[in-house]
């Protein structure tokens, strides 16, 4: 078939737009603005697991980091408009939506395009259970499979995998991994339990969540709160929540941090980690910490991968088949 063509059909696309329709719909009828924000900045999300496309003013993609002023200004293709957005909720904002291309590098296969649709939403005022019942809300509008069961971290893990992930057993859990006959990379370290339940919660977790229907999983556990506030009634878990259905995630939120000092304090454990995987730091100080320290309100903000929604409400078996150009076409 010649590459010039689009993977996905004349119907398929028809259906995605009318699904994209109803999304658009779902915010407006709740009184969300829809509103667009540069994909192309000088700020980056800092995650050890991110890698965002960096380019200069030029136009020239830069594969190894190149230093500012050599050749042109760092810019970075946004992983998501979280940034952007945030900075419209400190400026007044009380309910705002984007439906924005993200970009994220090395990221390529049946669920994952380098450039990819995802929807990001804040409201003022939502707190962890305001933020779930929205995302369940529009989950049960574009899917039409029931509301959200919802499972904290823990009980999940304590069901499928029979451990608890809050208490950290890196000998026990490898013994796990090798009974389900997966061999942990030589590379997992002692002091690095977030690798090690992320295998667990790749091979033996997410295969059960949301068979029946979607599910909603919360009270990560605080080394993976990324931008969610820490649970004021156990430290130990994070109030930061994701959306599964039929084994595959979907959407990410968090009760949002408020604290500038504890993302700068996470950003530079963040690089650290970076560093330590052979990858580079990013900028720590950006845009939104300024935004945050003149006062970023209480909200709650999800991001969800739309390409994933379609292709499971669709009945696709890839992103390829509901993308016209995924990047092997690009």
């Amino acid at each position: 078939m010649a590459d010039w063509r689009p993977t996905a059909d004349w119907p398929m696309l028809e259906r995605r737009a009318a699904l994209l329709r109803r999304l658009r719909a779902f915010f407006d009828e709740r009184g969300f603005l829809e509103v667009e924000t540069p994909l192309l900045s000088a700020d980056a999300v800092v995650d050890r697991h991110l890698d965002p496309i960096e380019a200069v003013c030029d136009g020239t993609v830069v594969e190894g980091g190149r230093e500012p002023g050599q050749g042109g200004t760092r810019r970075f293709l946004q992983t998501s408009p979280e940034f952007a957005l945030k900075r419209l909720m400190a400026a007044g904002g009380k309910a705002i939506y984007q439906v924005a291309h993200a970009f994220r590098r090395g990221e390529f296969g049946r669920l994952h395009n380098p450039e990819f649709t995802l929807v990001e939403w804040y409201r003022r005022g939502d707190d962890l259970a305001a933020g779930m019942r929205l995302l369940s809300d529009l989950a049960e509008a574009l899917l039409a499979r029931g509301p959200a069961e919802r499972l904290t971290y823990a009980d999940a893990f304590s069901r499928w995998a029979g451990i608890d992930p809050l208490v950290p057993d890196i000998p026990a859990w490898a013994e796990l991994l090798r009974r389900a006959g997966v061999e942990p990379p030589a590379s997992f370290a002692a002091d690095d339990p977030d690798a090690w339940l992320d295998l667990i919660l790749l091979e033996l977790v997410e295969p059960q969540l949301g068979r029946d229907r979607p599910i909603i999983i919360y009270d990560y556990p605080v080394s993976q709160a990324a931008l969610a506030r820490v649970r004021p009634d156990d430290p130990r878990v994070a109030e930061r929540f994701e959306l599964y259905d039929r084994g595959i995630e979907l959407a990410n939120g968090y009760h949002e941090l408020l604290d500038p000092a504890v993302l700068r304090e996470r950003n530079r454990a963040n690089n650290a980690w970076r560093v330590r995987d052979g990858k580079q730091a990013l900028p720590e100080e950006s845009r939104l910490l300024a935004a945050m320290e003149a006062g970023l309100p209480a909200s709650t903000g999800v991001a969800l991968g739309f390409d994933r929604i379609v292709m499971l409400a669709l009945g696709a078996a890839s992103l390829a088949e509901v993308i016209p150009f995924p990047f092997d076409r690009a």
